[in-house]
């Protein structure tokens, strides 16, 4: 049986050794097969420096000396072929290493687990799901992601909503989270992780099954259902993906057969202190054909749109520092390669890096030096931001950079302006309550910043509870404040979130032009003193002037230059009535005339709201330049 299989997938074995087998989980894992007419399970795992490898699970009664796996010869593989298991068996590797002790491991290659708190593989066949997003894959192909809107609604799907028994299914979730993503407006919804994790609170993060998609809401088919669900509504899904470290409990990677396997032998390196984790040897092969494999295999198998890369400084920087002397060239390379295989075999999909340092070239092509991402969250935007929007009013003409430095960079790489789970943990706040003020102000002050994100070059994340203004921070044991909704002040806040997404996926001038500086144009950086930017986004159709006022003070017949002669028409106001705002100058409607102001030979005079964002079409009749101004 060894010979047979080393003689059908020779090359396979070669090339996962060499790095290039970028679909190694068809011959690694659990696989349903016949031999000689016979029904089984072919078991297929990876441990060159065990002593002996034998296959346990419920069909042996997990003896460990009843089905042992036999070695293929000078590859690092262990094989067994057992008849008559059935999809569902559950099954661990019971691993020898060199100094005799056993250890009971989980297939690192399984497409299915046991439901927490048990931790053993299960026997799944993959095969036999029909698809019916041919629409949306075809369409996909034809959409450039740049020129498009992209309006990301982040989840986590343990706490999105509680089922009465608990956890809500994939199947719940079709249902129910789809029919709400698509009244809200937004184009995506990205999951936090969802590969096998046995602790809730790693969030997913810290995983032991890279190719098992977790068991707590269903089986691998019921998620595909759920991808495909969404894609006929008309909904990109886009994942998590963790191949910085991976969990350190016993039947997961680490150390798998006895040594250091997937991580580095180098305990420095191998060691994650900072999350209690093992860090990935990016330099070893069959670590990259593992990972290259597990993104493409999403990408296949699930029709993901696209990943969220996590970590991806950590990953950068040996020792795991900003500084440049620990540049960590082997996952610079791996990176490289990674995006080059992906985008090889799927140009139309996401790669988005989470890059919370300066490496430069983050979305250039490889061939240009860069890492070859297509996007990446936008960290020194969003801390700025969350910082300036926490300071007390009097005091932001003082920080009036922190809303206008970020332009400086804004168009040097592909960016998403992220407000995720990362930003309401762990004793930072929610982003209501990070506001400052009264009640009303705590609202209006977060519409305003909604409304100005909404309209800065970039694409958008939101994270789940954002959109109604939680008071609490997200916490992964308990459900979204569904509630709040019985509130005025949470319902028009909704409301608001709901309009901006509609308005920003209908306006191209809001996303059209997101990496090109011509797709912005600023009217007035400099007043600090009355903490008030303008500005205007350039569509290759229309044009739409932005207003953004940071303080709870009104301003009437407030003149502002105006790139056009033409009318000015109010189309959004986060202080709007129906918003919980004060209604102040709702709806203007402004003619511009000829005077100069900020730089332009033309000018308006509008009424600016407290603490809002207002949006205002311009229906050109003709610009005027004067060289002299």
């Amino acid at each position: 049986m060894v010979k047979r299989l080393l003689k059908r997938n020779a090359l396979d074995i070669y090339l996962f050794n060499k790095g290039e087998n970028f679909k190694s989980y068809k011959v690694l894992g659990a696989h349903i097969r016949k031999r000689d007419g016979i029904s089984g399970v072919e078991f297929t795992v990876w441990a060159p420096k065990a002593k002996q490898v034998s296959l346990v699970g419920d069909f042996n009664g997990w003896n460990i000396h009843e089905c042992p796996m036999m070695p293929v010869e000078d590859t690092g593989m262990w094989h067994a072929f057992v008849p008559e298991v059935e999809e569902f068996s559950l099954y661990k590797y019971a691993v020898m290493d060199y100094q005799d002790k056993v250890t009971l491991k989980a297939d690192p290659f399984a497409f299915f687990s046991e439901v927490k708190p048990n931790t053993a593989s299960r026997v799944y066949d993959l095969k036999g799901y029909k698809w019916n997003d041919a629409n949306w894959m075809r369409n996909r192909k034809k959409k450039s992601p740049y020129k498009s809107p992209l309006n990301i609604y982040e989840l986590h799907l343990g706490s999105w909503d509680h089922h009465e028994e608990g956890y809500m299914t994939y199947g719940q979730m079709e249902e129910k989270l789809i029919p709400y993503i698509k009244s809200m407006g937004y184009t995506h919804i990205e999951v936090m992780p969802l590969t096998e994790h046995p602790f809730d609170g790693s969030w997913g993060y810290q995983a032991t099954g890279y190719f098992s998609i977790t068991s707590r809401y269903g089986t691998p088919k019921d998620f595909m259902s759920f991808v495909d669900a969404c894609h006929k509504a008309g909904i990109g899904v886009l994942l998590d993906w963790v191949p910085c470290h991976f969990c350190n409990d016993e039947h997961g990677l680490r150390r798998f057969d006895g040594t250091e396997t997937f991580e580095h032998s180098d305990k420095t390196f191998a060691d994650n202190e900072l999350w209690g984790t093992t860090n990935f040897d990016y330099a070893k092969t069959q670590v990259q054909s593992f990972l290259i494999s597990n993104a493409l295999f999403f990408l296949e198998k699930f029709h993901i749109d696209g990943l969220r890369v996590d970590a991806v400084a950590f990953m950068l920087y040996q020792g795991y520092t900003t500084h440049q002397s620990h540049v960590n060239e082997d996952a610079v390379n791996f990176l490289q390669r990674l995006n080059k295989e992906v985008f090889a075999r799927y140009p139309d999909v996401l790669m988005m890096a989470e890059e919370s340092s300066a490496w430069p070239l983050v979305t250039a092509p490889i061939h240009d030096g860069g890492l070859g991402f297509n996007f990446k969250w936008n960290m020194g935007w969003m801390n700025d931001m969350l910082e300036y929007m926490e300071m007390d009013y009097h005091d932001r003409h003082n920080n009036h950079k922190a809303i206008t430095f970020s332009v400086m960079y804004a168009f040097t790489e592909n960016f998403i302006l992220p407000l995720s789970h990362d930003e309401v943990v762990h004793g930072k706040k929610s982003l209501l309550n990070k506001m400052p003020g009264d009640y009303w102000q705590k609202f209006a002050n977060l519409r305003m910043f909604y409304g100005y994100m909404y309209a800065y070059p970039g694409k958008k994340l939101l994270f789940m509870g954002g959109e109604l203004g939680q008071f609490i921070e997200w916490d992964y044991e308990r459900p979204i404040d569904w509630f709040l909704r019985d509130y005025d002040k949470h319902r028009e806040m909704e409301l608001c979130v709901k309009d901006l997404n509609h308005f920003y996926t209908k306006e191209e001038a809001f996303y059209f032009n997101d990496d090109q500086y011509k797709g912005f144009e600023w009217i007035d950086y400099s007043n600090n003193e009355q903490s008030i930017i303008s500005f205007v986004r350039n569509g290759e159709k229309e044009n739409i002037l932005v207003v953004c006022n940071f303080t709870p003070e009104v301003y009437k017949s407030f003149e502002l230059g105006a790139p056009y002669m033409g009318n000015y028409i109010e189309v959004l106001n986060t202080d709007d009535v129906k918003y919980g705002g004060s209604g102040f100058c709702s709806k203007q409607r402004v003619k511009a005339v000829k005077k100069q102001a900020h730089g332009r030979p033309q000018s308006i005079q509008i009424d600016i709201a407290p603490l809002a964002t207002m949006y205002f079409k311009i229906e050109k009749t003709e610009e005027i330049r004067d060289e002299n101004v």
